[in-house]
């Protein structure tokens, strides 16, 4: 399944990430934002269980902000598993 998110209070504009049936991402693609540092998480999280994705990436802050690329893609993940 592929999941499409509109980030809020980061800069990525969007997120769209492909879980399999088992629950394991399979593909991460951010648009905006730190292009090296998502890159990066985009390879991180590709293969990981999406349980795991949001118990690693929920919580973590970007500077002053409440919240981060990376909160906002166990967020939006977690709402999703949530809803399905």
């Amino acid at each position: 399944m592929m999941y499409r998110f509109r980030p809020r209070g980061v800069c990525s504009q969007e997120m769209l990430v492909e879980v399999d049936e088992q629950g394991v991402v399979q593909s991460m693609q951010v648009y905006g934002g730190c292009s090296g540092n998502l890159q990066g998480i985009s390879a991180l999280v590709k293969g990981m269980p999406v349980q795991e994705v949001v118990q690693r990436l929920k919580g973590i802050r970007c500077g002053f902000k409440d919240t981060s690329c990376p909160d906002q893609l166990a967020r939006n993940l977690e709402r999703a598993l949530e809803q399905k």
